[in-house]
């Protein structure tokens, strides 16, 4: 390793946070580039860049040849699977898997309440100054203490909102694809999350998921996409499920089957749901998701945060650090897996 460290970012970091990332050594020289296209940025710079700092701008493997480690601003990398810049066996690629689970937890809290509570016909009652008569019936609710929440895999996200809804006294259930290693060493920020393991009563592979979502009163779904995650949650699973459980889906379009689930929810199979994600964003005005009266639908902001590029560069100090003793760095894109 040279004296001096070329790190390229391009994405636009604040002043204050590129001073923080300036603090952690003076081998450092760092180069910003807040930028629409990998053309707007210099040969020079990419030719020098031993660390990227991206987003969805990627150079080719001939622009940046010194290229060591590619740090994604991004928890989902599924775009750039089939890029040549990927497919460079000696470069190290990491992910921001962790940084917006605080505020995704928060998120996935809401919903389960809001759901529970009855918040859609609750709106739609506003906007029509319409007081009920029969509230009493209409508006009990279904209450998350007491109740079984299964968490559609255990990363980052679904550790944070298992560690949240302990105060709540529910049941936790989890189903991840590797249940030999309930542990997780990736990034969470101190004091958030489960890396142990210690808030689920039982963890399910993916193979026996229908076992556990019978059992559910609300399942997260929370799994990055790949090949084998796509349809995980389709019409035998959502049949499984009971009819008056609630679904939240915020990991990538894809891995729950659209027409599944709409038929799920017109037919009134499930009693309702939260959705974050979609094949199509925006979503169409056209779309029968937008009638459905037992849904929340947001504009994929689950992972939205004024303090987003704070917590990003926390992580990148983290990652940093790591990178110039040489030592293991947190969130390792697995090539095989593909996340």
């Amino acid at each position: 390793m040279s004296d001096f460290v070329d790190v390229l970012i391009t994405v636009p970091f604040p002043e204050e946070q590129l001073e923080r990332l300036r603090q952690v050594s003076p081998r450092l020289r760092i180069m910003q580039y807040d930028v629409n296209h990998a053309d707007e940025i210099l040969p020079d710079a990419w030719r020098r860049a031993e660390i990227l700092y991206a987003g969805k701008i990627l150079p080719t493997p001939e622009q940046a040849p010194n290229l060591r480690w590619l740090q994604f601003h991004l928890v989902a990398i599924d775009f750039a699977l089939d890029s040549e810049l990927l497919k460079k066996q000696d470069l190290a690629v990491t992910t921001l898997s962790g940084v917006a689970a605080p505020q995704v937890g928060e998120y996935v809290i809401m919903m389960l309440l809001g759901l529970g509570h009855g918040m859609p016909e609750i709106f739609a009652l506003n906007a029509k100054a319409n007081w009920p008569r029969d509230r009493w019936e209409r508006f009990k609710p279904s209450e998350l203490r007491g109740s079984t929440v299964g968490l559609v895999g255990y990363g980052s996200i679904n550790r944070e909102v298992a560690r949240l809804l302990h105060a709540f006294g529910v049941t936790v259930l989890a189903a991840k694809r590797d249940v030999l290693h309930p542990e997780d060493s990736n990034y969470i920020p101190a004091g958030l999350g489960d890396p142990q393991g210690d808030y689920f009563t039982r963890l399910y592979p993916y193979q026996t998921l229908n076992a556990m979502l019978k059992q559910c009163d609300f399942v997260v779904v929370a799994v990055p996409l790949t090949p084998e995650s796509q349809n995980l949650i389709g019409a035998r699973e959502l049949k499984a499920m009971k009819s008056s459980a609630f679904l939240i889906n915020l990991g990538r379009a894809g891995v729950v089957n659209e027409q599944a689930l709409l038929e799920a929810l017109q037919e009134k199979h499930l009693a309702g749901a939260a959705l974050d994600v979609f094949s199509e964003e925006p979503l169409p005005e056209d779309s029968p998701f937008w009638k459905l009266p037992n849904v929340i639908i947001s504009p994929h902001v689950a992972g939205i945060s004024s303090h987003y590029m704070e917590q990003s560069a926390t992580f990148f100090i983290e990652n940093l650090q790591r990178y110039l003793e040489n030592t293991a760095l947190l969130n390792r894109f697995d090539r095989e897996r593909g996340y």
